[in-house]
């Protein structure tokens, strides 16, 4: 019933993907849109699946799909109807489902690797607003309001075939408790739960990061909790603000340290550690067991950590 249990008995660790906009955008796609990398599952779905693949071929253990920033009402603010944008869920966990099973074909066994994983991505109520509220989780929405907004997209992707759901980038308690809940709702889907961050003990809305490890622990269907899209500096005083708490393996993929400019959507200041083999090591002996990267990483930066965390 836990999916990354057979790589952590195997390997002590679960290499995750990086970034797919940054990648899609150094490809040539122009995601200056609400729905960021979502847009490609309508414009360009063949380039999506060529960086879930190269993200295997440089080590990666798991896919994270393109559904972050793809909800139905993002999907029907574009003018598809339910069925259609369902749809369009679905074919972010095809995509990725499809890149796997090309890789692994092709894969031999030779390298001791276990094939890989897809993670269907629930991102946060801030993701869809598109105002850089994920940084910051001041939504003024109640648990149920949360768990009711969630619901559609979370039942449509629990239904995909994805192995798992990455529900990530979550900056308040309140929206982590929704989803927690919810996810009793599909209990045949495991999930890992991932909290966007401010600082060395805090998550974005100010809630202390261990509170959150605290609610993991005690929600059945959470396989793994942790952080993402976060600076590297912080991610150590995280995961030592935690360890001592955690029943759950700790995940770990930040972004490179560089800010979210909500109003221009870009990206400001300079990336903080671009050594990540060291960094992943790091991270490893501070207690993560999933690792991986977020914003403005590549499948560079994947090979780095795959070859930091499982030379052979």
């Amino acid at each position: 019933m836990n999916p990354i249990t057979p790589f952590l008995d195997k390997h002590n660790i679960v290499i995750l993907d990086g970034a797919l906009a940054t990648d899609l955008e150094r490809r040539g796609a122009d995601l200056r849109d609400p729905l960021w990398s979502a847009k490609l599952l309508l414009e360009d779905p063949a380039l999506i699946r060529q960086v879930h693949h190269d993200y295997f071929a440089a080590g990666a253990d798991v896919a994270t799909t393109a559904s972050y920033q793809a909800t139905l009402p993002g999907l029907m603010k574009r003018g598809l109807t339910h069925v259609q944008s369902a749809d369009v869920l679905r074919r972010s966990v095809t995509l990725a489902q499809q890149a796997r099973d090309e890789f692994w074909q092709v894969e031999t066994s030779r390298r001791g690797r276990l094939k890989p994983l897809v993670a269907a991505s629930i991102g946060c109520y801030g993701a869809f607003l598109h105002d850089g509220s994920e940084y910051r989780g001041d939504y003024g929405l109640s648990v149920q309001q949360l768990i009711d907004w969630h619901r559609p997209r979370l039942e449509i992707l629990a239904g995909c075939g994805a192995d798992l759901l990455a529900c990530e980038t979550i900056p308040c308690l309140v929206e982590a408790e929704a989803l927690v809940k919810l996810l009793s709702e599909v209990p045949h889907m495991r999930a890992w739960l991932s909290f966007s961050c401010k600082d060395e003990q805090r998550i974005c809305h100010g809630e202390p990061f261990s509170d959150g490890v605290a609610l993991a622990n005690d929600a059945v269907h959470i396989v793994a909790v942790g952080v993402n899209c976060t600076a590297p500096r912080f991610i150590e005083g995280l995961l030592a603000s935690a360890t001592s708490l955690a029943h759950k393996p700790l995940l770990a993929y930040p972004n490179s340290g560089e800010t979210w400019d909500a109003a221009r959507h870009c990206w400001h200041g300079d990336a903080t550690d671009s050594d990540w083999r060291d960094a992943a090591q790091r991270w490893h002996r501070a207690g993560a067991r999933l690792i991986g990267g977020c914003c403005r990483t590549t499948p560079a930066t994947i090979r780095q950590i795959a070859q930091a965390l499982r030379p052979s």
